[in-house]
């Protein structure tokens, strides 16, 4: 890996796929590693370096936006072209984003000032006003038309202003982009006209909400974070305009999830009725769902002055920290019941997290979060989407999501500690060396296999960019002073002068409810690094060392008389050396092994010698996703086709239904099931097909199941993912009880699908049968590979001569210039199990010296425990 005006620091073993732990080991052991400390310092001449690499960097993504994809919403990188809703395929939610408004471009507005492209943003402002139209007859999300957008509006117009002023530049300038804001901002009103003043999330911009041609307005729930998200972007252009609507309509929205709150844990959940207030999901963290409510309650404050929103904040922030945090973990519990953890993993967008706990002046549990992820990036290269609590892939896609480099930024700005400059220069690195197309950048599918996506966010070019500029500049090297702005979440700069250059819009002023609460230092104040650790530059140094190993990855080899550990060889997901690593296994030069082992070093002038005995056992398979099959069995197919799916951890057990469930598909409508299905009669007696997202697999199965389906298969909406390159997983259910649905669910990716849908275009009427995989029709019983955990101790050289290993044994030993395996594997457990082992060991060599598994079924379901399974 390559670092710009840094060290280079490099691993001498090399890499190996999976499958091959023994062969890895050896030559591992033999090469040794190569112990790489981070220079902590970094000149000015290298972040000048890296600057011009993010320069470089972002002209690459926004120069190929602009040649091969605008005025469409979004570039796609891997097929050099626009996305233009309507002509790619349906993604379902994701798509929601896209309102042909070039997208891309109005969210990248100010980022281009940030990076003093002054000439470049100018004509991008002339395109934006030229080009742009707001009044398209497209449905799309409220909440990211508004962060993403309307935000983008009015940071362009903040900075056009700004630059006009200066006097050299924008005098043609006459507030075209604040026009168009307001006429966005109408335009997303019409989904506030509910009962509660909570917003539907969805709005037509042409026809609004309730129009018999707006296409929506159906929907009942709408997330914490997108009804919590508005405040800044409506305050600002009600200020900025002068009509207090805007202003209005966001308070009210706030003041209800006030309201709705757990009042004994002062929790709020993450989906709610926009028309009743009731919740519909009572999980609560600080990830997907929640996030942004949480920060716009602090950000208010700091933008319009009002205490009010302060005080919310820290009673929220309060119960976070009490219930929620248990460093370095940010979970995700029961509002009602905020003992009780609801789920074993963590999401990526909490990674903003630290950033705001930065703001607050709470740097200890920031520091240690931020850590325990960049310790997550480092193990994986990304931060995965989802995440299990012991720091395994839970869903491997990465969307190059900027909160990670969000939180490096303000932990910098913070501690001025040069570790964070390290941490964002892996950061640029890695985009580089497995992001980076030849037309831009192109999100990861899954971390663990490093196939891309082919899709690059708006968010890329607003806030990815942004932060790792800001974290490599000083002031004087920005055409702005920074501190005079707020970031909102999609990082657009509203100016916090608003609160006493424009005062609040009549109305528009929130009663304060008395709360109590314990104050500390930074309740009414802002945080000051004089008081957070005076005299201490390695104040944040003494948090991290803690967490230094929290995932295994880099921990030094100690040796030990005795040490056992348990190697689940079966789960052959990670890569070998990695799997060792994360388990606190590495092999360290000689001469780097501590004064306590000078014995050692003496014995064998030079060479370490070890003996690693693995211990034979056979496991149960608790955790393994057992395969399933949607298999056509109508004319023409007759059973030819089969489909491989995942299954659900709830609904009907395929595995106990001898003959699996029999009938004939039909597609729900609406496609993604999230409310009453309108063609119920159709689908009465038949297996439904419905689109993943909107809302949670539970929630569709039991519209499905009310409208009198006898079976689902759920479709994959992320375009091109498919069995073979994606894990398979179970989809869970929405963390409510399901014992209530008790249909057969079934999952299968965009490219089976595809197969599938297309299937029943050309013929109309095909049948289908879904059941375990080894159960398809026409296909003999195959032996249940045996899995295996591998204990591994190290013992002391004739050890094991002296005292025999008991049962069956695989010995490794390592010695200098040679080495020696011999297999101590008793005879009757060659014989029984040798091909099974062969069927689970089988691998096969790539051109890149890499090795794979031969059999792509046992890699899948190897991989089967960490997947998207609760993210619908």
């Amino acid at each position: 890996m390559r670092r710009s005006g840094g060290k280079l620091c490099r691993s001498l073993g090399p890499s190996s796929a999976t499958g091959m732990i023994l062969k890895t080991l050896l030559i591992t052991g033999l090469l040794g590693w190569a112990k790489c400390q981070e220079s902590q310092s970094m000149t000015e001449e290298e972040m000048t370096v890296i600057r011009h690499q993010i320069i470089e960097m972002f002209d690459h993504a926004y120069g190929s936006y602009m040649k091969y994809a605008y005025p469409a919403d979004e570039l796609m990188p891997l097929s050099c072209r626009g996305r233009v809703r309507g002509q790619e395929p349906n993604r379902g939610d994701i798509d929601d984003s896209l309102g042909k408004f070039s997208l891309t471009l109005i969210d990248t507005l100010d980022t281009l000032v940030v990076l003093n492209k002054l000439d470049e943003f100018e004509d991008a402002v002339r395109k934006a006003v030229k080009d742009v139209r707001l009044d398209n007859d497209v449905v799309v999300s409220v909440f990211e038309t508004n962060i993403r957008v309307l935000g983008g509006l009015l940071g362009g117009h903040v900075m056009a202003d700004l630059l006009r002023q200066r006097g050299d530049r924008m005098q043609w300038y006459r507030d075209e982009l604040l026009h168009m804001a307001k006429e966005l901002g109408h335009r997303l009103l019409p989904a506030f006209n509910t009962t509660s003043g909570l917003p539907y999330p969805k709005v037509n911009l042409r026809y609004g909400v309730l129009n018999p041609l707006s296409r929506t307005g159906t929907e009942s729930d709408t997330c914490t974070a997108c009804a919590g998200t508005m405040i800044l972007e409506f305050a600002a252009l009600s200020r900025l305009s002068g009509e207090s609507v805007f202003e209005e309509h966001a308070r009210k929205a706030l003041d209800v999830l006030w309201e709705r709150r757990q009042r004994g844990s002062d929790l709020v959940g993450t989906v709610i009725n926009i028309h009743n207030g009731e919740w519909v999901r009572r999980d609560s963290g600080v990830g997907a769902g929640i996030d942004s409510y949480y920060e716009y309650l602090m950000k208010a404050y700091i933008l319009l002055g009002d205490n009010v929103f302060l005080e919310r904040f820290n009673v929220h922030y309060s119960a976070i920290m009490k219930y929620i945090s248990q460093p370095p973990l940010l979970l995700n519990v029961h509002m009602h019941n905020p003992t009780v953890s609801v789920r074993s993993w963590m999401d990526s967008l909490l990674a903003f997290f630290p950033g705001l706990q930065v703001l607050r002046g709470d740097l200890k549990p920031a520091i240690e979060t931020h850590e325990m992820l960049y310790q997550v990036t480092k193990q994986h290269k990304f931060l995965p989407e989802a995440f299990t609590t012991e720091f395994r892939v839970h869903w491997g896609q990465h969307l190059l999501r900027p909160e990670f480099a969000e939180s490096t930024y303000y932990l910098y700005k913070a501690t001025g500690d040069p570790y964070y400059l390290r941490v964002g220069q892996s950061i640029v690195e890695k985009l580089n060396a497995y992001a980076r197309v030849p037309c831009g950048f192109a999100a990861v599918q899954d971390v663990r296999t490093g196939t891309h996506e082919d899709r690059m966010d708006s968010f890329f070019l607003a806030e990815m960019f942004k932060y790792l500029y800001l974290l490599f500049s000083e002031k004087s090297q920005l055409p702005i002073n920074i501190d005079d702005y707020i970031f909102t979440t999609e990082a657009h700069l509203l100016p916090v002068s608003l609160s006493t250059t424009q005062p609040p819009c009549h109305g528009n002023n929130t009663e304060t409810v008395p709360v109590s609460q314990e104050e500390d230092l930074f309740t009414h104040s802002c945080p000051s690094t004089e008081t957070l650790f005076p005299n201490n530059p390695s104040f944040a140094k003494t948090i991290r060392d803690s967490y230094k190993y929290l995932t295994g990855v880099g921990r030094a080899f100690h040796p030990l008389p005795v040490r056992e550990i348990e190697l689940p060889l079966h789960d052959n997901g990670m890569e070998p050396v990695e799997f060792l690593k994360s388990m606190g296994i590495s092999l360290t030069p000689l001469n780097e092994v501590t004064a306590g082992d000078t014995g050692i070093l003496k014995e064998h002038k030079g060479v370490y010698r070890v003996k690693l005995v693995a211990e034979v056992s056979q496991v149960p398979e608790e955790e393994v996703v057992v395969p399933h099959v949607v298999q056509l069995i109508s004319p023409p197919f007759l059973g030819r086709t089969v489909l491989t799916a995942g299954p659900a951890k709830f609904g009907m057990d395929l595995t106990k239904q001898e003959h699996g469930v029999k009938g004939s598909i039909v597609k729900a409508s609406p496609y993604t099931a999230c409310g009453p299905i309108d063609n119920a009669a159709e689908l009465k007696g038949h297996i439904a097909l419905a689109l993943r997202g909107d809302c949670m697999f539970a929630a569709k199965a039991r519209w499905l199941q009310e409208a009198g389906a006898i079976g689902v298969v759920f479709i994959d909406h992320r375009e091109g993912s498919n069995s073979e390159e994606t894990p398979l997983f179970q989809m869970v259910g929405d963390g409510d009880s399901t014992e209530d649905i008790t249909l057969p669910l079934v999952f299968l990716f965009s490219r089976e699908g595809a197969v599938l849908t297309g299937a029943l275009e050309k013929h109309r009427n095909v049948d289908v049968l879904l059941l375990p995989k080894e159960r398809q029709l026409g296909h003999d019983k195959a032996e249940k590979p045996v899995s295996m955990n591998i204990k591994l101790r190290l013992a002391e050289e004739g050890e094991l001569e002296d005292g025999a290993a008991g049962g069956p044994t695989l010995e490794l030993v390592l010695e200098n210039d040679e080495v020696l395996l011999k297999e101590a594997v008793e005879e009757e457990l060659r014989g029984n199990r040798q091909s099974q082992q062969q069927h689970h060991f089988c691998t096969k060599a790539t051109e890149d010296d890499r090795t794979e598994p031969c059999s792509a079924d046992s890699s899948a379901a190897s991989n089967s425990n960490s997947g998207p399974d609760t993210n619908p």
